[in-house]
């Protein structure tokens, strides 16, 4: 497992950005390297070099499981980003959707991934790290308004109660099952680690006020799903790391310590040397600088990244927190 290898690079001041999408972008023709899996592993692999780290970080985009689960209900192409289900999906057609998802052939965009992934794992010296998108943030995607049942259930109404509340946990259960076998998929490609994005397990989505209550739906919806990703990953002898950029409470962020990831990369909305307490000491924190004003040179001048820079590393030093 990579954990006492990413323990190491913070003891080292380890610094390295999520970046290949930066190398992508200086090809003439980086849509099609997205569908060519030796070409994208060959970025990859250049991206790591080029930010002299053994961690082979892949693109993030969050949308390709989006895409995947919907081919299986037959939405085309152009028509997935703004496709929601209207009506929760059957028992019966989630658990047809479970016997077929790992039989049916990737997207050319998935079967790159899974190419570039095993061209990373046959280079010397870099660790290739597999990307998906949580199953709560997928659900999100799949419906027009997830907040209004969310909050529903935060109340205490149930599926049987309400077409909101079932349309919602229809659609966990269909994300669940996607991003299971999506991260086998990378498993099998010879991802060593997979990066999981829970963006949407938020404030926005999950209100402080009924946690504080005593309700458990941020359990149920985020934790519980996500639980069964990092047993798979255990099992598997693979490394979790955990991402979310939301708004969140301590709270949820001790429940994503409870995860035991490996690496946590969070918003920022987040002031890390302070969150150090709230995580298990052998998880690397990574990331973000304590400001949202990265939308133009003017608010955020360079120099001014480079003083942030500097002065979140000495916090971080000065917690003695493992971090990058």
């Amino acid at each position: 497992m990579l954990r006492a290898q990413l323990l190491d690079l913070a003891s080292r001041g380890h610094r390295v950005p999520i970046g290949a999408d930066l190398v992508l972008h200086r090809q003439s023709d980086a849509e099609a390297i997205l569908c060519d899996g030796a070409r994208l592993g060959a970025v990859v692999e250049e991206a790591a070099r080029r930010f002299r780290t053994p961690l082979a970080f892949p693109i993030m985009d969050l949308r390709l499981e989006k895409a995947e689960l919907l081919r299986f209900f037959g939405v085309p192409a152009d028509e997935v980003e703004r496709y929601h289900f209207a009506t929760a999906p059957s028992a019966e057609q989630r658990r047809e959707y479970a016997r077929q998802v790992r039989r049916v052939e990737p997207s050319r965009r998935v079967a790159a991934n899974l190419g570039a992934l095993r061209h990373v794992a046959r280079q010397p010296g870099l660790l290739p790290v597999g990307m998906c998108i949580g199953p709560f943030s997928l659900t999100t995607k799949l419906m027009a308004d997830p907040i209004t049942p969310v909050c529903m259930a935060g109340a205490g109404i149930g599926a049987e109660d309400d077409e909101g509340v079932a349309l919602l946990e229809a659609c966990l259960d269909l994300s669940l099952t996607c991003v299971l076998a999506q991260v086998e998929r990378a498993l099998d490609a010879g991802a060593k680690a997979v990066f999981v994005a829970e963006p949407a397990a938020n404030q926005i989505y999950f209100s402080p006020l009924q946690l504080a209550g005593g309700s458990d739906i941020f359990e149920r919806y985020v934790m519980e799903p996500n639980r069964r990703i990092a047993a798979l990953l255990a099992e598997r002898d693979a490394d979790l790391l955990f991402h979310c950029c939301g708004e969140i409470t301590d709270s949820m962020l001790e429940s994503f310590g409870s995860l035991r990831p490996s690496l946590l990369s969070l918003g920022s909305s987040r002031r890390l040397w302070e969150d150090a307490a709230r995580v298990p000491k052998d998880t690397v924190l990574y990331g973000n600088l304590p400001s949202k004003l990265f939308y133009s040179d003017e608010t955020m001048p360079l120099a001014r990244v480079a003083e942030d820079a500097a002065d979140l590393a000495a916090r971080m030093a000065a917690c003695g927190h493992p971090f990058i």
